[in-house]
């Protein structure tokens, strides 16, 4: 059964929203916002769409509904206990249908992110309540996370998706977290291939909306490299009605500072623009220290729209036109090895893993290989050391004293980016230019 008594309608189609309005106003830009007070994410979603900014509306799940600890939510919710996002499973659906009610509207969708290798009783909580946007996947909600088998995460991913795509009527959208797997030092490559093979999944199990996702990395021109390489496979692999693609602010170690917080979300939109993304997932200036409050978050959206609004010559790259087709070429290797493993996608997942085709490196999840190891060079790209047994060729070689990865150096490399942008601010200096 689905409770919708929103005083104003929900538009058809959370992707075919974005891309008016992008086509209309230009970046959508999106917080990752999530309190477990109804009453306090109704004012989150009010000040999100209040924002002077061309914003869409997040509740992001806490992270006991995400492993199904449904006990220690209503433990919280009984003790008044803080939680880290919005039990949406344990809130009852008339409660958050009151959250939501006056805010949901044809021109302000809500987009629901978890983190869940087991999305079953969140996709069913949404679809009661008519929400139909949502985001994950089987292997990019699973390796980071925790110890779920990969195999138990497709077989879950497969089952809630079928159904959460039957129950929407058709409008379901899905966006993919493959592009974000462990947020830092794995090649574009890898994040490439897993978001258009997260993204075919859905596809596969009736979702005929997505979006595709890449999170910003070390180096500005890689990245738009990457960027185009994922929108040319997506022609190629995913069969949707409906494709947008989806940009995060940079989801590693970030600045401390607050100006080197917002200097890195401001070069995260100029990233959008080049690469023509639809929108944008923002990160705080206080992202580094706790949980953002509901002004930091405005502050962040408002500060990303201004940035897309004024990007500057050096960001008006045509994302057609790059100097290089590394990125593709490793992208689709991994992708076409994956398709010739089994014709269901399901399997071919499993068994990739299973034998190291697909591997990510520093995941410590048991049924990743871990035999992949990254590096960032000089010049702030980042390339393969070693490739384990995945079908491509590692991109710095030969390996010697120089690139061989030591403790010190791989610290380094985690912290590269925070100190890129923090270094300026405590020192008084204006931002150096990122690395071209």
């Amino acid at each position: 059964m689905t409770l919708v008594g929103y005083s104003s309608l929900k538009p058809r189609s959370f992707g075919e929203y974005v891309r008016s309005a992008y086509a209309e106003k230009g970046l959508v830009v999106q917080p990752r916002m999530g309190f477990a007070e109804p009453a306090r994410m109704a004012a989150g979603l009010a000040a999100t769409k209040a924002a002077r900014a061309n914003t869409v509306g997040t509740i992001t799940v806490d992270s006991y509904t995400r492993v199904g600890d449904h006990e220690h939510v209503r433990t919280a919710l009984e003790h008044g206990l803080q939680l880290n996002g919005y039990p949406i499973v344990d809130h009852p659906a008339d409660v958050t249908a009151k959250t939501l009610d006056g805010v949901l509207s044809e021109d302000f969708p809500v987009q629901v992110r978890h983190g869940s290798a087991r999305p079953g009783a969140i996709f069913a909580a949404l679809s009661r309540l008519g929400l139909d946007a949502s985001e994950g996947g089987p292997v990019s909600y699973c390796l980071p996370y925790g110890r779920v088998p990969l195999q138990e995460s497709i077989n879950n991913w497969s089952e809630a998706t079928s159904q959460f795509a039957f129950q929407s009527g058709g409008t379901a959208h899905l966006e993919t977290f493959g592009g974000c797997l462990l947020g830092q030092l794995c090649p574009p490559s890898v994040l490439v291939a897993l978001s258009v093979l997260e993204a075919r999944f859905f596809c596969l199990h009736g979702v005929s909306s997505v979006s595709l996702s890449y999170a910003q990395q070390t180096h500005f021109e890689q990245d738009i490299e990457a960027v185009a390489a994922m929108r040319r496979l997506a022609t190629e692999f995913v069969p949707a009605r409906d494709v947008h693609f989806v940009l995060y602010a940079y989801m590693g170690v970030y600045p401390r500072t607050r100006k080197g917080a917002l200097d890195l979300l401001r070069e995260a939109a100029h990233l959008a623009v080049a690469t023509g993304m639809e929108r944008l997932i923002v990160k705080t200036s206080a992202e580094a220290h706790r949980i953002p409050t509901i002004a930091e978050n405005v502050e962040a959206l408002e500060e990303a729209d201004d940035a897309a609004r004024h990007p500057g010559d050096r960001h008006l790259a045509d994302p057609g036109n790059v100097g290089s087709d590394c990125v593709y070429r490793e992208a689709r290797n991994l992708v076409e090895a994956v398709l010739e493993l089994s014709p269901d996608l399901s399997r071919g997942l499993h068994i990739a893993f299973r034998r190291g085709i697909l591997d990510i490196p520093f995941c410590l999840h048991p049924d990743n290989a871990g035999r992949t190891r990254s590096r960032i060079d000089p010049q702030g790209r980042l390339q393969w050391l070693d490739v384990g047994s995945m079908p491509i060729r590692p991109t710095v070689e030969p390996v010697g004293p120089s690139v061989r990865l030591t403790s010190q150096g791989l610290l380094a490399d985690l912290n590269l980016v925070r100190d890129r942008f923090d270094r300026p601010e405590l020192a008084g200096r204006e931002p150096v230019a990122p690395i071209d």
